[in-house]
């Protein structure tokens, strides 16, 4: 009696675990597979699409009914999917919004109201079962089970509004286990596709930690290597030589700390694709001040360049982890904005204010540096698009969105060449933390 308590305990413990972690801790992937070209071949089948079945089932093959203003308006729904957008970043959470609505308006709503309109008809029987199977195909199964729920009952509704007998089928029986049949195997195939991503987001995260410890080890190794030269300056040496030790200590160290920053980023960046639990109270002006305490200076006048200032302090929800990283990332592509200009940095010159805007936190990081060019502006967040040639990788500005985007937050810029640039995170404030502090 005590081993079948404890297997149905654990029977449950195991269901909470799967329902927490895949229904409401698993990030939701609005479109499956994201690229520039996808978003292009999608819009331009829409767009042909509509047009070539209009003609199939009012001409070539006639059914009861066929509207050329429902198909037209559902192939400009392909317009969307074209949308500048879209096709440069499709795994933002506005182009997620954009792609969910034409496909929800064009897939669920508009083949269940045909659907009813023609009667239940074989065409329509067969239209519907492969909708559901796209469905799931294009976008996360979360959102294709709550679309066909809601896109079912709308198309339905409107079906009754156009004046249709939806329930005047042949054979409705059978169209329900049909129906069905195809919902199933959509959910079954939608959940296995996304365990499979997960499972492999894991076996990557995994493996870019362990080279990551093998590498902390000669990092590690050098950082000494840089105390031993400074220990050898104050030996007795010339001062010629004491500078050339330290010189040759900071460069080392310089080195170590760049590398440990790219690897932490290179983690979160990895980390930010897997579900994150971490969602406490972040204090604003804390972080801030944290971060720019922490930040590993190349030299005494690139900290003195800095200056915070806390209009008014808010707490949002999100990992401190991952928003220190953004942070830091930004302080170090505002740097090195700053170390291109022609004159030196002087104190002021990188500011990060801390407010509240329309209602949302605001954590602006603005420099008198060198500002970014219209042409290259819109491509600072592509994924390895990079304007540091030699050093920089291209993935801290998507690291950065991606972080700020998973906690609802919105992360903008604006620059004039050169005038500087200033990124604006913007966050939902939370009720729930400390009471902000008074502007100082």
């Amino acid at each position: 009696m005590l081993l079948n308590r404890l297997q149905l305990k654990n029977t449950l413990a195991r269901w909470q675990k799967w329902w927490r972690d895949e229904i409401f801790g698993a990030p939701i992937e609005a479109i499956l597979h994201p690229s520039s070209r996808r978003m292009w071949l999608s819009g331009i089948f829409t767009l042909t699409g509509h047009l070539i079945f209009f003609f199939l089932w009012s001409d070539v093959l006639p059914q009861p009914y066929e509207s050329p203003l429902a198909r037209l308006l559902m192939a400009l729904t392909g317009l969307i999917y074209l949308m500048p957008t879209l096709r440069r970043d499709p795994g933002s959470m506005l182009s997620g919004r954009l792609f969910s609505m034409a496909t929800w308006l064009q897939l669920p709503w508009f083949f269940t109201w045909m659907y009813c309109m023609n009667g239940g008809n074989a065409v329509w029987m067969g239209s519907v079962v492969a909708m559901v199977l796209i469905y799931y195909h294009v976008t996360d199964w979360r959102l294709a089970t709550i679309g066909l729920i809601a896109g079912g009952m709308a198309g339905l509704f409107t079906a009754l509004l156009s004046g249709a007998e939806p329930l005047a089928l042949r054979q409705p029986a059978a169209h329900w286990i049909l129906i069905g049949f195809a919902w199933s195997m959509g959910l079954m195939l939608g959940l296995t596709n996304a365990n499979l991503r997960r499972v492999r987001q894991i076996a990557t995260l995994a493996t870019l930690r362990v080279v990551t410890h093998e590498l902390r080890t000669p990092l590690a190794t050098i950082n000494i290597m840089g105390d031993v030269l400074r220990n050898l300056s104050q030996q007795g040496v010339s001062e010629a030589k004491r500078k050339k030790f330290e010189e040759l200590a900071g460069r080392l160290q310089h080195l170590v700390s760049s590398m440990n920053r790219q690897l932490d980023t290179h983690i979160a960046n990895a980390q930010i694709a897997r579900p994150s639990r971490d969602k406490s109270i972040i204090q604003a002006a804390g972080l801030v001040e944290e971060v720019v305490t922490r930040f590993p200076y190349r030299t005494s006048r690139e900290r003195d360049c800095v200056r915070v200032q806390v209009q008014q302090d808010f707490c949002f929800k999100g990992s401190r982890t991952l928003f220190a990283q953004v942070l830091t990332n930004l302080i170090k592509n505002s740097l090195h904005a700053l170390a291109s200009a022609s004159s030196a940095p002087q104190p002021g010159d990188l500011r990060i204010d801390v407010g509240i805007h329309r209602g949302k936190g605001r954590i602006a990081v603005s420099d008198d540096g060198i500002g970014i060019s219209h042409q290259v502006r819109p491509r600072i967040f592509e994924p390895f698009y990079s304007t540091q040639i030699g050093s920089g990788n291209g993935l801290g500005l998507t690291f950065c969105k991606n972080v700020i985007e998973a906690a609802n937050g919105r992360l903008s810029v604006h620059s004039e060449p050169g005038l500087g640039a200033v990124f604006m995170i913007d966050l939902p404030v939370s009720t729930n933390g400390a009471p902000a502090r008074p502007a100082h």
